[in-house]
């Protein structure tokens, strides 16, 4: 029997299972390593919680000072204000920051589709972060660009909501973060398209341009819907680096960019490669802007405007609201306006001094290379865009000059060398300003001391069609049509009259004209003669300044001044004599409005440069006034009276009291209703209005009416010793007022007076604004009687109301009233006249030479014909 040895077993329920010297048991396999792992884990998981807690914090901290994207929603960036002429040409712009913004349904595809396929070609199928895009660029940050700008990976949204929000180009983690839970929101509240509007509107491309639109302009000179896919490429080139990529400045790195945009197209699927192959063709020529506004010679109308714009609404919205503002500029007549004004300054300038040399000399001139010297120098502000700077060549009577970069050569006019030499005559070297002339040759021309100032406006409504403020507003921004004051002499006494026609007094009624001395007060006429008793017609067409100060007294200077301050002449004004001839400071402006009230028929007119403003999106935000639109009932043709001087009757200032039942067959048609306040009555400024047509055609202001073939009224103004001269005048539709003068006053010289120096040129302003109008006459208006008689000077014509006599001149209750007893505080002699005023008639010599005689010394009827003087007439008004 085989013994086989084995292991005794310890039987269930038995003691000890182990003998003595028996190995204790094992523990469980991997036990250590389960305790490891449980180790880990939990260090894991504390880890885990902390990260969390700390990440949580830190995105809570981020999420708080996340910007509301609730602004977005109706995003409206700054725009720029536009400024247009009445033609709807585009006049100026106001603006901080060159914008133009455009509607997304307004941008052509082939931009949206440029820009997208280089900046963002997942744009309309991610959330608003591509973490596809993050992690190649990540990837390529870390293999690829060492030392490098980190790639960037953000998205349309995201570049967004840093420029719009964040306003923020600090590179670091949190910002990316915020940038990146902006993006996400925005598109939960936004659309895609509305994200894209906001983006293409605001993203600065360079060249002073944000957005597409500005800089289409900006570099390409056209609207957006002209471009073509190579032109959007290189807008879409920009984003990048608009300084590095700038087509003016890097035209080589920007065609390259360029065309890698159009390859991107080519990837995105918007473009074939052939087509792409073929826009890499076109070359790179980008067109300079030309700056829109001011039109020629409008800057004075514009900058008037922006002033206003920024009064009514602030700097902020007038520059960045996106204003579309249409006013009343007639851009052909400011032109004209504009010339005619400076043509007339010139000449002035040319009779009354002589020439006053060079700019500088250059030394060493020849007849060839003086180019470059020439080119050197700085022209004066205010030389005129027509003129050139030029340098006298050898023999002093030809010049060279640069004309739009070729040197041009020319022979100056013998009556302009002449004129040089009898003061400075001309040298080789001599740099000057000259006009070339059609002929070849070249004429002499200087910038004018004298300054001087023209506006022309609607008579009915006021709209202002033209205004110069001066020789040039380059070189002095100050305008003189509506900043300067000045005194307006005898343009003012239309005024006087006016006033005493609302008396009920009538222009055959005759004052007294013979000398007066209150005092220290010497009024004296202009002609240095008495006529004794005269008509007010013949006292205003002449300008008789005795005749005035006696319908001053006789009405009371308070009803003068109540009617001056209604018309708008003038803010406020002193209760003294002196102030019915003009010794009150007034605009030229403001006596174009109120001559307007004048030929308006009494209704007062307020300029007005801007017709209407409206927001970006076509709302009317303010209009000019004054009118309300209605209706009226017109009866049939056959039953309408025929008017007797052919002339539309015109519609009536408001409907009758009490009207009767309409005509049978009579129909509704719109009509006009005339809302503003009247200074006098309607038959009151006719017979001012006829008074200042013989003004014209037989007074002081005959220069102004020479070759004028319409109806016309106006009055001269001449300020004390000639410091102002004025001409103001209308026809039926349009009044134009012109001021000559110095900025410091000063005498205009001899003889200097408002129908010498401004008639003639504004007989030349209104032929021009006349020719283009029907023709017209004056409206007689109800109640008036026009009559022929003799005033013992002229047949005049005149409107007589009802209860006049025409001719007649009656005794009027307390005729000149007053006159004999007035003191220094009537005459304003105590505060207005000062010595060299007051002793100007009497003293040789003064205001260039002119000899006075003494005042108060002559009889009624008793004519004394001296030269006309610039002595002491009767501080305010002259002629």
């Amino acid at each position: 029997m085989t013994r086989r040895s084995f292991r005794s077993r310890n039987p269930r329920g038995s003691g000890n299972p182990q003998g003595p010297g028996a190995t204790p048991p094992r523990p469980p396999r991997f036990r250590r390593y389960r305790q490891s792992l449980a180790i880990i884990a939990g260090v894991g998981l504390v880890g885990i919680a902390g990260a969390g807690v700390l990440g949580w914090t830190t995105y809570a901290k981020l999420v708080a000072d996340l910007p509301s994207v609730d602004s977005l929603r109706a995003y409206q960036p700054p725009t720029v204000s536009r400024i247009y002429a009445a033609d709807d040409r585009l006049m100026a712009e106001l603006a901080n920051e060159r914008r133009i913004f455009v509607p997304i349904n307004a941008i052509p595809e082939r931009v949206k589709n440029a820009f997208i396929a280089t900046e963002d070609h997942n744009f309309y199928t991610h959330g608003g972060v591509d973490f596809m895009a993050i992690g190649r660029a990540g990837l390529t940050d870390i293999f690829a660009r060492h030392g490098r700008r980190p790639l960037g990976a953000s998205t349309i949204t995201q570049q967004v909501a840093k420029v719009m929000l964040l306003n923020s180009n600090v590179l670091s983690f949190d910002r990316k973060i915020k940038e990146a839970l902006l993006a996400m929101k925005m598109e939960q509240v936004l659309s895609k398209d509305k994200i894209l509007e906001i983006y293409l509107n605001g993203i600065y491309l360079g060249n002073g341009a944000y957005g597409v639109a500005a800089a289409a302009q900006s570099y390409f000179n056209k609207p957006l819907d002209q471009l073509d896919d190579a032109e959007a490429a290189s807008l879409a080139a920009l984003p990048k680096s608009p300084t590095n990529y700038n087509p003016f400045l890097h035209p080589q790195a920007a065609m390259g960019r360029r065309n890698l945009v159009l390859d991107l197209m080519v990837e995105a699927g918007v473009l074939t490669r052939q087509q792409a192959d073929q826009e890499k063709q076109e070359p790179l020529v980008p067109q300079q802007k030309q700056r829109f506004g001011p039109l020629p010679d409008s800057e004075w109308f514009g900058e008037e405007v922006r002033r206003q714009l920024i009064a009514q609404y602030g700097q902020e919205r007038a520059a960045q609201g996106g204003l579309e503002v249409h006013t009343s500029l007639d851009q052909s007549l400011q032109v004209t306006e504009t010339r005619l004004l400076h043509e007339g300054l010139m000449n002035y300038d040319r009779v009354h001094s002589g020439w006053r040399g060079p700019l500088r000399n250059l030394s060493d001139i020849q007849d060839d290379g003086w180019e470059s010297a020439l080119d050197h120098v700085t022209p004066p502000g205010g030389m005129l865009r027509e003129w050139r700077l030029a340098v006298v060549l050898p023999g002093g009577t030809h010049v060279g000059w640069i004309e739009e970069g070729t040197a041009r050569k020319g022979t100056l006019l013998a009556t302009d060398i002449a004129w040089a030499r009898r003061m400075h005559p001309l040298r080789a070297g001599d740099v000057i300003m000259i006009e070339p002339q059609e002929s070849g040759s070249a004429a002499l021309r200087q910038i004018p001391q004298v300054e001087g100032a023209a506006v022309t406006l609607d008579v009915h409504t006021g709209r202002v069609l033209a205004m110069v403020g001066g020789w040039s507003f380059h070189e002095s921004q100050f305008n003189r049509v509506t900043q300067a004051l000045r005194q307006p002499g005898s343009s003012f006494k239309p005024f006087v009259y006016l006033a005493a026609m609302e008396k009920g007094i009538s222009p055959s009624e005759r004052f007294d004209d013979s000398p007066i001395s209150y005092g220290d007060w010497h009024p004296q006429n202009y002609e240095h003669d008495n006529w004794g008793p005269t008509t007010l017609h013949d006292a205003l067409r002449e300008s008789r300044n005795l005749v005035t100060i006696r319908v001053a007294a006789h009405l009371g200077m308070k009803a003068v001044a109540d009617t001056a301050i209604r018309a708008g002449l003038v803010a406020q004004m002193p209760h003294v004599l002196p102030a019915a001839l003009g010794a009150v400071e007034t605009t030229v402006m403001r006596e174009a409005a109120a001559y307007a009230t004048i030929a308006n028929g009494g209704h007062i007119v307020t300029p007005t440069l801007v017709d209407d403003i409206q927001d970006r999106a076509g709302s009317v935000l303010w209009q000019a006034g004054g009118f309300r639109l209605g209706t009226a009932m017109q009866a049939p043709p056959s039953e309408q009276p025929a008017s007797t001087d052919g002339a539309t009757p015109p519609v009536p200032a408001a409907p009758p009291v009490a009207p009767a039942a309409p005509p049978l067959g009579s129909v509704s048609v719109p009509a006009l209703t005339d809302t503003r306040p009247t200074l006098a009555s309607e038959q009151s400024t006719f017979q001012i209005v006829k008074m200042m047509q013989d003004v014209i055609a037989h007074g002081t202001g005959r220069m102004a009416g020479v070759g004028i073939d319409r109806p016309v009224a106006g009055k001269t103004g001449t300020s004390q010793d000639f410091h102002d001269a004025w001409f103001a005048g209308f026809s039926p539709d349009i009044v134009t007022v012109v001021w000559v003068g110095f900025d410091t006053p000063q005498t205009l010289g001899r003889n200097s007076d408002g129908g010498r120096v401004a008639g003639p040129i504004w007989n030349r302003i209104m032929k021009v604004a006349l020719a283009s109008r029907p023709k017209l006459d004056f409206r007689v208006p109800e109640g008036i009687t026009l009559a022929s008689y003799d005033t013992g000077r002229i047949t005049a014509v005149d409107g007589f109301k009802t209860d006049q006599v025409p001719g007649a001149s009656v005794e009027l209750h307390g005729f000149g009233a007053g006159t004999e007893a007035l003191t220094a505080a009537d005459t304003g002699a105590d505060t207005v006249i000062s010595d060299s005023e007051s002793d100007m008639a009497q003293t040789p010599g003064q205001a260039g030479g002119a000899v006075g005689t003494t005042p108060g010394t002559a009889t009624p009827g008793q004519v004394q014909k001296p030269a006309p003087s610039d002595g002491d007439i009767g501080v305010g008004g002259l002629y």
